[in-house]
Protein backbone atom coordinates (compact mmCIF):
# COMPACT_ATOMS: atom_id res chain seq x y z
CA UNK A 1 0.00 0.00 0.00
CA UNK A 2 1.06 3.64 -0.99
CA UNK A 3 -0.34 5.27 1.81
CA UNK A 4 -1.23 2.64 4.46
CA UNK A 5 -3.71 3.53 7.51
CA UNK A 6 -2.19 3.41 10.74
CA UNK A 7 -2.79 -0.13 12.72
CA UNK A 8 -5.63 -0.10 14.99
CA UNK A 9 -5.16 0.33 18.63
CA UNK A 10 -8.78 -0.88 20.45
CA UNK A 11 -10.36 -0.31 24.04
CA UNK A 12 -14.14 -0.48 23.15
CA UNK A 13 -16.85 -1.46 20.94
CA UNK A 14 -16.04 -1.49 17.41
CA UNK A 15 -19.39 -0.86 14.95
CA UNK A 16 -17.80 -2.58 12.32
CA UNK A 17 -17.91 -5.70 13.89
CA UNK A 18 -21.44 -5.65 15.12
CA UNK A 19 -23.65 -8.39 15.30
CA UNK A 20 -27.06 -6.97 13.23
CA UNK A 21 -30.14 -9.29 12.90
CA UNK A 22 -33.29 -8.53 9.89
CA UNK A 23 -35.71 -6.78 10.90
CA UNK A 24 -38.35 -8.88 10.48
CA UNK A 25 -41.00 -9.80 11.00
CA UNK A 26 -40.90 -11.33 13.45
CA UNK A 27 -38.37 -9.17 15.30
CA UNK A 28 -36.08 -11.23 17.64
CA UNK A 29 -32.93 -10.61 19.24
CA UNK A 30 -29.44 -11.13 18.15
CA UNK A 31 -27.23 -11.68 21.15
CA UNK A 32 -23.56 -13.40 20.49
CA UNK A 33 -23.76 -16.53 22.42
CA UNK A 34 -20.01 -17.83 21.84
CA UNK A 35 -16.90 -16.60 20.94
CA UNK A 36 -14.03 -19.22 20.05
CA UNK A 37 -10.71 -18.20 18.82
CA UNK A 38 -10.08 -21.14 16.43
CA UNK A 39 -6.74 -21.28 13.51
CA UNK A 40 -5.91 -17.44 13.63
CA UNK A 41 -9.34 -16.37 13.11
CA UNK A 42 -12.20 -15.42 15.91
CA UNK A 43 -15.61 -17.04 15.39
CA UNK A 44 -18.67 -15.36 16.49
CA UNK A 45 -22.14 -17.40 16.98
CA UNK A 46 -24.71 -15.45 17.70
CA UNK A 47 -28.06 -16.23 18.42
CA UNK A 48 -32.29 -15.53 17.97
CA UNK A 49 -34.88 -15.72 21.04
CA UNK A 50 -35.73 -19.19 20.87
CA UNK A 51 -35.78 -22.07 18.07
CA UNK A 52 -35.75 -21.72 14.44
CA UNK A 53 -37.77 -19.19 12.82
CA UNK A 54 -38.21 -17.05 15.74
CA UNK A 55 -36.09 -14.13 14.07
CA UNK A 56 -33.64 -13.93 11.37
CA UNK A 57 -30.45 -13.21 9.88
CA UNK A 58 -28.32 -15.03 12.78
CA UNK A 59 -25.36 -17.21 11.71
CA UNK A 60 -22.00 -18.04 12.27
CA UNK A 61 -19.59 -15.46 11.41
CA UNK A 62 -15.64 -15.09 11.50
CA UNK A 63 -13.16 -12.52 11.76
CA UNK A 64 -9.97 -12.43 10.35
CA UNK A 65 -6.57 -10.56 11.75
CA UNK A 66 -7.13 -7.39 9.79
CA UNK A 67 -10.74 -7.35 11.77
CA UNK A 68 -12.70 -8.09 8.68
CA UNK A 69 -15.37 -9.65 9.20
CA UNK A 70 -17.67 -12.43 6.90
CA UNK A 71 -20.71 -14.74 7.46
CA UNK A 72 -19.68 -18.23 7.18
CA UNK A 73 -21.90 -19.54 4.26
CA UNK A 74 -22.18 -22.89 5.55
CA UNK A 75 -24.25 -21.99 8.66
CA UNK A 76 -27.11 -19.16 6.78
CA UNK A 77 -30.13 -20.37 7.77
CA UNK A 78 -28.97 -22.43 10.56
CA UNK A 79 -31.53 -19.92 12.92
CA UNK A 80 -31.34 -20.82 16.39
CA UNK A 81 -30.38 -20.07 20.30
CA UNK A 82 -26.75 -21.88 19.88
CA UNK A 83 -24.30 -20.67 22.86
CA UNK A 84 -21.68 -23.51 23.36
CA UNK A 85 -17.77 -23.98 22.21
CA UNK A 86 -16.00 -26.31 22.98
CA UNK A 87 -12.51 -27.50 22.20
CA UNK A 88 -12.15 -30.90 21.23
CA UNK A 89 -8.02 -31.86 21.38
CA UNK A 90 -7.92 -35.19 20.52
CA UNK A 91 -9.48 -34.53 17.14
CA UNK A 92 -8.60 -31.25 16.81
CA UNK A 93 -11.69 -29.83 16.27
CA UNK A 94 -13.79 -27.09 17.48
CA UNK A 95 -17.61 -27.82 18.80
CA UNK A 96 -19.68 -24.59 18.35
CA UNK A 97 -23.47 -24.80 18.41
CA UNK A 98 -24.04 -27.47 16.15
CA UNK A 99 -21.36 -27.25 13.61
CA UNK A 100 -17.74 -29.18 14.17
CA UNK A 101 -14.46 -26.99 12.59
CA UNK A 102 -11.02 -28.09 11.99
CA UNK A 103 -8.04 -26.89 11.60
CA UNK A 104 -8.57 -26.07 7.67
CA UNK A 105 -11.84 -24.10 8.88
CA UNK A 106 -13.92 -26.91 7.67
CA UNK A 107 -17.42 -27.39 8.83
CA UNK A 108 -19.96 -30.22 9.45
CA UNK A 109 -23.07 -29.26 10.80
CA UNK A 110 -24.62 -32.10 12.86
CA UNK A 111 -28.44 -32.37 11.70
CA UNK A 112 -30.25 -33.48 15.20
CA UNK A 113 -28.83 -29.97 17.04
CA UNK A 114 -29.44 -27.82 14.35
CA UNK A 115 -33.31 -27.03 15.51
CA UNK A 116 -32.63 -27.09 19.41
CA UNK A 117 -31.01 -25.05 21.51
CA UNK A 118 -27.34 -26.41 22.41
CA UNK A 119 -25.81 -24.76 24.90
CA UNK A 120 -23.09 -26.75 26.77
CA UNK A 121 -20.63 -29.14 25.07
CA UNK A 122 -17.90 -31.01 26.96
CA UNK A 123 -15.48 -34.10 27.81
CA UNK A 124 -17.72 -37.37 28.24
CA UNK A 125 -17.30 -39.90 31.05
CA UNK A 126 -16.05 -43.21 29.60
CA UNK A 127 -14.56 -42.19 25.96
CA UNK A 128 -13.48 -38.76 25.75
CA UNK A 129 -11.42 -39.19 22.49
CA UNK A 130 -14.12 -39.66 20.38
CA UNK A 131 -17.33 -38.46 22.21
CA UNK A 132 -18.70 -35.37 24.00
CA UNK A 133 -21.89 -34.77 25.53
CA UNK A 134 -23.91 -32.20 24.10
CA UNK A 135 -26.68 -30.83 26.34
CA UNK A 136 -29.89 -28.19 24.75
CA UNK A 137 -31.81 -25.89 26.76
CA UNK A 138 -35.29 -28.10 26.62
CA UNK A 139 -33.15 -30.77 28.85
CA UNK A 140 -31.89 -33.09 25.59
CA UNK A 141 -28.87 -34.71 26.59
CA UNK A 142 -26.82 -36.32 23.63
CA UNK A 143 -23.51 -38.02 22.88
CA UNK A 144 -21.64 -37.28 19.65
CA UNK A 145 -19.34 -38.92 18.20
CA UNK A 146 -16.75 -35.96 16.90
CA UNK A 147 -15.45 -37.68 13.56
CA UNK A 148 -18.78 -39.36 12.56
CA UNK A 149 -21.04 -36.92 13.60
CA UNK A 150 -23.19 -39.78 14.44
CA UNK A 151 -25.54 -37.84 17.55
CA UNK A 152 -27.53 -40.24 19.65
CA UNK A 153 -30.08 -38.88 22.70
CA UNK A 154 -29.06 -40.16 26.17
CA UNK A 155 -31.18 -38.51 28.72
CA UNK A 156 -34.32 -36.37 28.77
CA UNK A 157 -33.26 -33.85 32.07
CA UNK A 158 -36.67 -32.84 32.07
CA UNK A 159 -37.51 -36.57 34.08
CA UNK A 160 -34.33 -36.41 35.78
CA UNK A 161 -34.26 -33.00 37.30
CA UNK A 162 -37.88 -33.41 37.83
CA UNK A 163 -38.60 -29.86 36.17
CA UNK A 164 -41.78 -28.87 34.42
CA UNK A 165 -41.37 -29.28 30.83
CA UNK A 166 -40.43 -27.16 27.57
CA UNK A 167 -40.73 -23.67 27.62
CA UNK A 168 -40.79 -23.49 31.11
CA UNK A 169 -37.07 -24.46 32.37
CA UNK A 170 -33.58 -22.83 30.85
CA UNK A 171 -30.96 -25.90 31.06
CA UNK A 172 -27.72 -23.70 30.86
CA UNK A 173 -24.30 -25.13 31.11
CA UNK A 174 -22.26 -28.67 31.38
CA UNK A 175 -18.80 -29.63 32.39
CA UNK A 176 -17.31 -33.14 33.07
CA UNK A 177 -14.28 -34.07 35.50
CA UNK A 178 -13.26 -36.15 38.13
CA UNK A 179 -15.80 -38.91 37.15
CA UNK A 180 -19.16 -36.56 37.11
CA UNK A 181 -20.73 -34.82 34.87
CA UNK A 182 -22.45 -31.51 36.09
CA UNK A 183 -25.31 -29.65 34.48
CA UNK A 184 -27.04 -26.45 35.68
CA UNK A 185 -30.89 -24.73 34.43
CA UNK A 186 -31.83 -20.94 35.92
CA UNK A 187 -35.39 -21.36 36.42
CA UNK A 188 -36.34 -18.58 38.63
CA UNK A 189 -39.61 -15.90 38.82
CA UNK A 190 -41.25 -14.65 41.79
CA UNK A 191 -43.03 -17.75 43.03
CA UNK A 192 -38.81 -19.25 43.39
CA UNK A 193 -38.27 -15.93 44.87
CA UNK A 194 -40.98 -16.31 47.64
CA UNK A 195 -39.84 -19.38 48.13
CA UNK A 196 -42.94 -21.00 46.87
CA UNK A 197 -40.93 -23.52 44.37
CA UNK A 198 -37.28 -24.23 44.06
CA UNK A 199 -37.04 -25.37 40.19
CA UNK A 200 -33.55 -24.02 39.47
CA UNK A 201 -31.32 -27.33 39.10
CA UNK A 202 -27.35 -27.75 39.87
CA UNK A 203 -26.68 -31.82 39.67
CA UNK A 204 -24.05 -33.97 39.04
CA UNK A 205 -23.79 -37.72 37.16
CA UNK A 206 -21.04 -40.43 37.65
CA UNK A 207 -22.78 -42.61 34.87
CA UNK A 208 -25.36 -44.56 36.78
CA UNK A 209 -27.36 -42.10 38.34
CA UNK A 210 -27.94 -38.55 38.67
CA UNK A 211 -27.98 -36.77 42.15
CA UNK A 212 -29.39 -33.24 42.72
CA UNK A 213 -27.08 -31.02 44.39
CA UNK A 214 -28.54 -27.91 44.64
CA UNK A 215 -32.44 -26.65 43.66
CA UNK A 216 -31.80 -22.91 42.94
CA UNK A 217 -30.83 -21.53 39.97
CA UNK A 218 -27.44 -21.80 38.28
CA UNK A 219 -26.14 -20.51 35.16
CA UNK A 220 -22.51 -21.69 34.38
CA UNK A 221 -20.12 -24.30 35.32
CA UNK A 222 -16.13 -24.46 34.31
CA UNK A 223 -12.72 -25.43 35.64
CA UNK A 224 -9.31 -26.51 34.35
CA UNK A 225 -9.88 -30.52 34.72
CA UNK A 226 -7.01 -31.73 36.66
CA UNK A 227 -5.08 -29.01 36.66
CA UNK A 228 -6.60 -26.93 39.63
CA UNK A 229 -8.37 -29.90 40.69
CA UNK A 230 -11.80 -27.99 40.77
CA UNK A 231 -15.22 -27.16 39.51
CA UNK A 232 -16.85 -24.10 39.77
CA UNK A 233 -20.78 -23.38 39.56
CA UNK A 234 -22.17 -19.98 39.83
CA UNK A 235 -25.74 -19.12 40.93
CA UNK A 236 -28.21 -17.06 43.04
CA UNK A 237 -30.88 -17.05 45.09
CA UNK A 238 -32.65 -14.45 46.77
CA UNK A 239 -30.07 -13.86 49.27
CA UNK A 240 -26.80 -13.29 47.55
CA UNK A 241 -25.25 -14.56 44.31
CA UNK A 242 -23.63 -18.14 44.54
CA UNK A 243 -20.37 -19.77 43.65
CA UNK A 244 -20.07 -23.57 44.80
CA UNK A 245 -16.82 -25.26 44.45
CA UNK A 246 -15.97 -28.58 44.22
CA UNK A 247 -12.58 -29.81 45.28
CA UNK A 248 -11.47 -32.81 43.80
CA UNK A 249 -9.04 -33.56 46.81
CA UNK A 250 -11.51 -34.31 49.16
CA UNK A 251 -14.22 -34.73 46.58
CA UNK A 252 -16.57 -32.29 48.32
CA UNK A 253 -19.06 -29.50 47.06
CA UNK A 254 -18.68 -25.90 49.10
CA UNK A 255 -20.99 -23.02 48.91
CA UNK A 256 -19.67 -19.62 49.45
CA UNK A 257 -21.50 -16.25 48.55
CA UNK A 258 -20.86 -13.03 47.06
CA UNK A 259 -22.79 -9.69 46.55
CA UNK A 260 -24.96 -9.10 43.74
CA UNK A 261 -24.13 -6.30 41.79
CA UNK A 262 -27.25 -6.01 40.53
CA UNK A 263 -31.09 -7.02 40.76
CA UNK A 264 -31.27 -7.04 37.19
CA UNK A 265 -30.10 -10.50 36.68
CA UNK A 266 -32.55 -11.92 39.10
CA UNK A 267 -34.52 -13.75 36.34
CA UNK A 268 -33.77 -16.72 34.28
CA UNK A 269 -34.04 -14.29 30.82
CA UNK A 270 -31.66 -11.82 32.65
CA UNK A 271 -28.85 -14.55 32.88
CA UNK A 272 -27.53 -15.22 29.61
CA UNK A 273 -25.35 -15.54 29.69
CA UNK A 274 -22.61 -15.18 32.24
CA UNK A 275 -19.29 -17.05 31.88
CA UNK A 276 -16.39 -18.18 33.48
CA UNK A 277 -13.47 -18.14 31.03
CA UNK A 278 -9.41 -18.46 31.31
CA UNK A 279 -8.47 -14.89 30.08
CA UNK A 280 -4.66 -14.52 30.22
CA UNK A 281 -2.42 -17.47 31.02
CA UNK A 282 -4.03 -19.88 33.72
CA UNK A 283 -6.01 -17.25 34.97
CA UNK A 284 -10.10 -17.23 35.64
CA UNK A 285 -12.16 -13.96 34.73
CA UNK A 286 -15.73 -14.40 36.34
CA UNK A 287 -18.61 -12.50 35.46
CA UNK A 288 -20.87 -13.10 37.77
CA UNK A 289 -24.35 -10.89 38.57
CA UNK A 290 -23.23 -8.07 37.42
CA UNK A 291 -19.54 -7.91 38.57
CA UNK A 292 -16.43 -9.59 37.11
CA UNK A 293 -14.04 -10.99 39.14
CA UNK A 294 -10.43 -12.90 39.18
CA UNK A 295 -10.51 -16.29 40.06
CA UNK A 296 -7.92 -18.62 40.80
CA UNK A 297 -8.34 -22.51 39.48
CA UNK A 298 -6.28 -23.91 42.59
CA UNK A 299 -8.04 -24.55 45.86
CA UNK A 300 -5.26 -24.69 48.95
CA UNK A 301 -6.10 -26.65 51.90
CA UNK A 302 -9.60 -27.92 49.82
CA UNK A 303 -10.49 -23.72 50.33
CA UNK A 304 -10.99 -20.95 47.55
CA UNK A 305 -9.38 -17.91 48.64
CA UNK A 306 -8.41 -15.92 45.78
CA UNK A 307 -11.81 -14.18 44.24
CA UNK A 308 -11.39 -10.36 44.32
CA UNK A 309 -13.88 -8.17 42.42
CA UNK A 310 -12.92 -5.92 39.81
CA UNK A 311 -15.63 -3.50 38.21
CA UNK A 312 -19.20 -3.61 37.86
CA UNK A 313 -20.64 -3.60 35.21
CA UNK A 314 -24.92 -3.83 33.52
CA UNK A 315 -23.93 -5.89 30.49
CA UNK A 316 -25.97 -8.98 29.43
CA UNK A 317 -22.76 -10.47 27.86
CA UNK A 318 -22.90 -14.13 25.88
CA UNK A 319 -19.20 -14.60 26.23
CA UNK A 320 -15.99 -13.32 26.43
CA UNK A 321 -12.29 -14.59 25.44
CA UNK A 322 -8.57 -13.93 24.39
CA UNK A 323 -8.28 -13.67 21.17
CA UNK A 324 -4.59 -12.02 19.56
CA UNK A 325 -3.69 -10.33 22.89
CA UNK A 326 -7.11 -8.46 23.53
CA UNK A 327 -9.88 -9.19 25.53
CA UNK A 328 -12.78 -9.47 23.58
CA UNK A 329 -16.67 -9.53 24.68
CA UNK A 330 -19.75 -9.84 23.37
CA UNK A 331 -22.70 -8.55 24.10
CA UNK A 332 -26.98 -8.67 23.99
CA UNK A 333 -27.69 -5.49 23.61
CA UNK A 334 -31.08 -4.98 21.68
CA UNK A 335 -34.47 -7.05 22.12
CA UNK A 336 -36.72 -6.10 20.30
CA UNK A 337 -38.98 -9.36 21.76
CA UNK A 338 -41.72 -9.95 18.82
CA UNK A 339 -43.01 -6.24 19.76
CA UNK A 340 -42.84 -6.36 23.32
CA UNK A 341 -40.42 -3.70 23.49
CA UNK A 342 -41.80 -0.87 21.43
CA UNK A 343 -39.08 1.54 21.44
CA UNK A 344 -36.59 -1.04 20.40
CA UNK A 345 -36.56 -1.11 16.31
CA UNK A 346 -33.49 -3.33 15.12
CA UNK A 347 -32.17 -6.50 16.92
CA UNK A 348 -28.22 -5.51 17.18
CA UNK A 349 -25.30 -6.24 19.41
CA UNK A 350 -21.69 -4.98 19.71
CA UNK A 351 -18.19 -6.29 20.38
CA UNK A 352 -15.87 -4.76 22.36
CA UNK A 353 -12.10 -4.98 21.93
CA UNK A 354 -9.21 -3.95 24.60
CA UNK A 355 -7.13 -5.24 27.57
CA UNK A 356 -8.12 -7.12 30.68
CA UNK A 357 -6.51 -4.29 32.68
CA UNK A 358 -9.53 -2.60 31.42
CA UNK A 359 -11.96 -3.91 33.47
CA UNK A 360 -10.39 -2.05 36.20
CA UNK A 361 -11.56 1.00 35.22
CA UNK A 362 -15.06 0.30 34.91
CA UNK A 363 -17.67 1.01 37.52
CA UNK A 364 -16.03 0.40 40.92
CA UNK A 365 -17.14 -2.69 42.90
CA UNK A 366 -20.36 -2.77 44.94
CA UNK A 367 -23.41 -4.41 45.96
CA UNK A 368 -25.52 -6.38 48.53
CA UNK A 369 -26.35 -9.66 49.79
CA UNK A 370 -25.76 -11.52 52.74
CA UNK A 371 -25.87 -15.26 54.03
CA UNK A 372 -29.85 -15.24 54.91
CA UNK A 373 -32.66 -13.66 53.84
CA UNK A 374 -35.62 -14.51 55.96
CA UNK A 375 -34.11 -17.98 56.40
CA UNK A 376 -34.65 -20.71 59.54
CA UNK A 377 -31.44 -21.06 61.63
CA UNK A 378 -30.78 -22.85 64.44
CA UNK A 379 -28.21 -22.02 67.74
CA UNK A 380 -24.37 -21.98 66.32
CA UNK A 381 -24.27 -23.27 63.11
CA UNK A 382 -22.13 -20.70 61.05
CA UNK A 383 -23.54 -19.33 57.87
CA UNK A 384 -22.08 -20.28 54.51
CA UNK A 385 -18.82 -17.43 53.33
CA UNK A 386 -19.93 -14.38 52.35
CA UNK A 387 -17.04 -12.38 50.16
CA UNK A 388 -15.47 -9.53 52.29
CA UNK A 389 -12.47 -8.69 50.52
CA UNK A 390 -12.25 -5.70 47.81
CA UNK A 391 -15.01 -2.80 49.27
CA UNK A 392 -14.38 0.23 50.53
CA UNK A 393 -17.56 0.66 53.02
CA UNK A 394 -19.04 -1.99 54.64
CA UNK A 395 -22.52 -1.97 56.17
CA UNK A 396 -24.26 -5.01 57.99
CA UNK A 397 -28.02 -5.02 58.49
CA UNK A 398 -29.57 -7.63 60.94
CA UNK A 399 -33.50 -8.82 61.68
CA UNK A 400 -34.97 -11.16 63.40
CA UNK A 401 -38.57 -12.74 63.05
CA UNK A 402 -39.89 -15.97 65.42
CA UNK A 403 -37.72 -15.30 68.71
CA UNK A 404 -39.15 -14.75 71.87
CA UNK A 405 -35.88 -13.63 73.20
CA UNK A 406 -32.78 -11.58 72.00
CA UNK A 407 -30.70 -13.38 69.45
CA UNK A 408 -26.84 -12.18 69.59
CA UNK A 409 -25.01 -12.58 66.53
CA UNK A 410 -21.53 -13.08 66.47
CA UNK A 411 -19.58 -11.93 63.22
CA UNK A 412 -16.05 -14.04 62.70
CA UNK A 413 -14.03 -13.06 59.43
CA UNK A 414 -11.86 -15.37 57.84
CA UNK A 415 -8.63 -12.91 57.15
CA UNK A 416 -6.51 -15.55 55.95
CA UNK A 417 -8.66 -17.43 53.47
CA UNK A 418 -8.27 -20.62 54.47
CA UNK A 419 -11.75 -21.18 55.99
CA UNK A 420 -9.94 -20.33 60.05
CA UNK A 421 -12.19 -17.87 61.35
CA UNK A 422 -12.02 -15.74 64.72
CA UNK A 423 -14.70 -13.83 66.38
CA UNK A 424 -14.84 -9.97 65.58
CA UNK A 425 -17.95 -8.56 66.68
CA UNK A 426 -21.32 -9.67 68.55
CA UNK A 427 -24.38 -7.78 67.74
CA UNK A 428 -27.82 -8.45 69.89
CA UNK A 429 -31.28 -7.93 68.04
CA UNK A 430 -34.56 -7.40 70.32
CA UNK A 431 -37.09 -10.21 69.57
CA UNK A 432 -38.77 -9.17 66.00
CA UNK A 433 -36.02 -6.04 65.79
CA UNK A 434 -33.48 -5.13 63.69
CA UNK A 435 -30.16 -3.08 63.99
CA UNK A 436 -27.18 -2.58 61.65
CA UNK A 437 -23.81 -2.71 62.00
CA UNK A 438 -20.92 -0.01 60.21
CA UNK A 439 -17.39 -1.91 59.38
CA UNK A 440 -14.69 0.92 59.73
CA UNK A 441 -14.27 1.84 56.40
CA UNK A 442 -11.52 0.05 54.48
CA UNK A 443 -11.93 -3.35 57.01
CA UNK A 444 -11.52 -6.08 54.86
CA UNK A 445 -11.31 -10.01 55.35
CA UNK A 446 -11.39 -12.82 52.40
CA UNK A 447 -14.90 -13.98 53.90
CA UNK A 448 -17.01 -12.94 56.65
CA UNK A 449 -19.73 -15.47 58.34
CA UNK A 450 -22.63 -15.42 61.12
CA UNK A 451 -23.89 -17.39 63.75
CA UNK A 452 -26.57 -16.96 65.85
CA UNK A 453 -27.33 -17.88 69.54
CA UNK A 454 -30.28 -19.34 69.97
CA UNK A 455 -33.34 -20.97 66.59
CA UNK A 456 -35.16 -18.33 64.47
CA UNK A 457 -35.39 -16.78 61.18
CA UNK A 458 -32.87 -14.47 60.73
CA UNK A 459 -31.97 -12.08 57.48
CA UNK A 460 -28.49 -10.33 57.40
CA UNK A 461 -27.75 -8.24 54.42
CA UNK A 462 -24.36 -7.18 53.80
CA UNK A 463 -24.47 -3.40 51.54
CA UNK A 464 -20.65 -2.89 50.21
CA UNK A 465 -20.17 0.63 48.27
Amino acid sequence: MADPSPLPVFSGVVPSLAQVGDLGPPRSEIGVGCLMPWAGKLYVLNYNSHKEHTGRGVSLRRIDADFRMEIVPETIGVDGTYTNRFVHTPSNQIIIGPHVIDEHHKIRTVPELRPLRVCGTTWHLSDPDRLVYVLCMEGELFELDVRTLECRQVADLQNEMDTRGEGQVHFKDCYCGFGRLVICSNEYHEPDWKGEQARGRLAEFDGRQWTILERRPFTCISGRGKFGGTIFATGWDRASALMNVFTAADKTWRTYRLPKASHCFDHKWQTEWPRIRETEHERFIMDHHGMFYELSPWAYGNRIWGVRPISTHLWVLGDFCTWRGMFVMGADNASPSQGASPTTAEPQSGLWLGKTDDLWRFGKPSGWGGPWWETPIKANVPSDPYLMTGFEHKCLHLAVQDADAPVTFSIEVDFQGHGAYHGYQSVTVAPNGYEAFVFPTGFSAHWLRIRANRDCVATAQLFYT
